[in-house]
């Protein structure tokens, strides 16, 4: 496998390895650097007690479907045996561990994609990185002084840690909700969110589920960060969560001014003892090696067409904004796949970067 490619995949997750199939299916030359040590994308790195039956569903990858498994089997062994199975399957050039640092623009007119492996030169870029591992903590006065456990998502490998404690939940979506559920199993925990969740006593269909992406691309498209879809969306109502509700581990409180040494507190006097502070608030693109390419806008944003940066037909971002879904992610593979062939194969000189 040379280093001058005619794309340069970063990340190997459900969006990467859709890009990746569907450039090989159109016969641009490509490579996919992944940062992980084994195939999987984030999914190897979901809490053992997230099983198939738990997840929101994982969506079939184009050209191999997902095969059946039971319920109760961890989603952190059931999805990165499949990825593993579908790069051996389509004999797709994947690279790991390799970390991608940094990707610049070259005077030529191409993109140096500089890792811990050395430098790939290419002349499209597809990143697919995700958010996973780039968890979002608010700040708040008094975080430096907490003495308990601060944790987020990632760190997260079950409830039995917390049996006995005190553990306060911060966020509002699914994930929040979930891991309240099982740490209340073991722990006195206390559920804070900055706006009172908006419950739905349906799962959402589809039109709620296109009016919902249809808000996200309407964020990226005008350069704003994209918004969560739980916003949107809101919490669906599952048997567990009417039962937790009879039981009052959902019943929340305002997020709290400050931490304390041994817990948080509100300015109207009330304070809550804590052993744990879970900040499940949410995620970034993980898009810092991507900087040197100065694609964000004033709002802190990345302007897209698609999956195209506005500007830049040859910067693709998958399982971004809109496509930051399994199935989401699939069609952008294609989208981008699709728009990169298209101008590789034209004919004309490649544009130039500004």
């Amino acid at each position: 496998m040379g280093r001058d490619v005619e794309v340069a995949v970063v990340g190997a997750g459900q969006a990467g390895l859709s890009a990746a199939h569907h450039l090989g299916r159109l016969g641009v030359g490509f490579v996919v650097l992944d940062a992980e040590e084994r195939a999987g994308g984030a999914w190897q790195h979901r809490w053992p007690s997230l099983t198939l039956a738990r997840t929101h569903h994982v969506h079939d990858l184009p050209g191999l479907p997902f095969p059946p498994a039971g319920d109760d089997v961890p989603a952190a062994e059931a999805v990165p045996a499949y990825f593993a199975d579908y790069e051996r399957h389509f004999a797709l050039p994947v690279v790991r561990p390799v970390r991608v640092r940094a990707v610049r623009r070259t005077p030529d007119g191409r993109f140096r994609v500089e890792t811990t492996a050395g430098a790939w030169t290419a002349d499209a870029v597809v990143n697919a990185t995700g958010t996973w591992t780039r968890p979002f903590v608010p700040r708040h006065p008094g975080q430096e002084l907490f003495r308990g456990r601060q944790l987020t998502p990632p760190d997260y490998r079950g409830a039995a840690e917390f049996a006995g404690q005190s553990v306060v939940v911060v966020g509002g979506g699914a994930s929040a909700v979930q891991l309240l559920g099982e740490i209340a199993e073991v722990a006195d925990t206390t559920w804070v969110t900055r706006r009172p969740p908006v419950w739905r006593e349906e799962p959402f269909g589809p039109e709620e589920g296109r009016a919902a992406v249809a808000l996200v691309a309407d964020a990226v498209r005008e350069g704003r960060p994209p918004s969560s879809v739980v916003g949107v969306t809101g919490l669906v109502v599952t048997p567990w969560v009417r039962e937790a509700r009879a039981r009052g581990v959902l019943d929340r409180l305002p997020v709290f001014d400050r931490l304390t040494p041994d817990g948080v507190a509100w300015d109207d006097g009330r304070s809550v003892r804590a052993d744990a502070v879970l900040w499940a608030t949410g995620f970034r693109a993980a898009l810092g090696h991507l900087a040197p390419l100065r694609l964000r806008g004033p709002g802190g944003g990345i302007r897209m067409a698609g999956t195209q940066v506005a500007g830049e037909p040859r910067v693709h971002l998958v399982g971004y904004g809109p496509s930051a879904s399994t199935v989401g992610a699939n069609r952008a593979g294609r989208e981008a796949a699709v728009a990169l062939h298209r101008l590789l194969r034209a004919g004309a000189p490649l544009p130039r970067s500004a």
